[in-house]
């Protein structure tokens, strides 16, 4: 999450999320701003305007963050971006858990459209084109935004959300590493879907989402190899993950971050064998949880939903 935060400032702190704001938004705010200076009658409404679409950006991220929290998840943390947002969730490693965490996020969009449309309604019917047009067309325009960013995030296209909630349905069937392999690879499709406009508009915005989602499909398809690499693995007896339920592999994959030595940790009592370097938890290689050895061994003696 430190990288994450890179070149970003904090705005605010709500229900245990940290929002922040990359600073490159302010540069794509002015360029945006400046280019629909003949909508509205004055500037400060096209600032409105912009403030006003990632204020949707906004709650749509926090959709996917309270989500998670409810399946017992982690997420703690948003950072907005000139292309959007992006909530940093962490999910239970279980299908159900991971849909619901995804498709949160565009429920939000959702919720916000009897709104949005309600309030176009009344300004309709109450002539505002006539006495507020500035109003007007930004009640209209935030209606269209939050309809385009629906249509947008839903598309089966990873890693957006519709690619996101394809993968955690097909999880269900053939399992987590299989499911992101086949919804990384659908992503590439996506990613010369985007090429094309972006090379026939000569569009910088066509390019940059095309370069976002071949760089997320690319490490989504090396994360897939490595689940499945993973799930070969024989393992060990007598300790299982409290949170994955998942008994770790046997063999040397953890490090010590003192001397860099590669040891099971199982096998020497959360200790280095090289060092004697002693840790107070062993993280999980299959849901990234660290927990005390201790608890390690009391997971596997209780059993599954206890």
């Amino acid at each position: 999450m430190a990288n994450a935060r890179k070149g970003s400032i904090r705005l605010f702190h709500f229900a245990g999320v940290d929002v922040f704001l990359h600073w490159s938004w302010f540069l794509v705010a002015v360029y945006e701003v400046q280019s629909r200076n003949t909508r509205y009658s004055s500037v400060a409404w096209n600032i409105v305007e912009y403030l006003g679409l990632f204020l949707i950006v906004t709650l749509h991220e926090f959709g996917h963050a309270m989500a998670c929290r409810q399946v017992g998840g982690t997420a703690n943390q948003i950072v907005l971006w000139p292309l959007g947002g992006t909530a940093y969730v962490d999910p239970p490693p279980r299908p159900g858990a991971t849909l619901w965490s995804i498709a949160a996020g565009p429920l939000v969009n959702v919720a916000l459209l009897p709104l949005l449309f309600g309030v176009y309604m009344l300004g309709r019917s109450s002539s505002w084109l006539l006495a507020m047009p500035d109003l007007y067309r930004l009640v209209r325009s935030l209606l269209v935004m939050d309809i385009v960013l629906l249509v947008f995030n839903m598309l089966p296209i990873y890693p957006l959300d519709g690619g996101q909630i394809l993968r955690s349905l097909l999880w269900f069937v053939i399992g987590r590493a299989r499911s992101l392999m086949v919804a990384a690879s659908l992503g590439f499709v996506g990613v010369v879907g985007f090429i094309g406009p972006a090379i026939w508009r000569h569009s910088i915005w066509y390019a940059a989402i095309a370069f976002f989602m071949l760089m997320n499909c690319w490490g989504g398809l090396q994360h897939a190899r490595g689940l499945l690499q993973l799930a070969k693995l024989p393992r060990r007896d007598g300790f299982q993950c409290p949170n994955c339920r998942t008994a770790p592999p046997l063999g040397t994959f953890w490090k010590c971050g003192q001397c860099g030595q590669a040891f099971d940790t199982f096998q020497s009592g959360a200790s280095c064998p090289i060092c004697r370097a002693q840790y107070a938890e062993t993280k999980c290689l299959d849901c990234g949880k660290a927990y005390p050895m201790q608890a390690w061994a009391s997971a596997a003696l209780t059993p599954a939903g206890v």
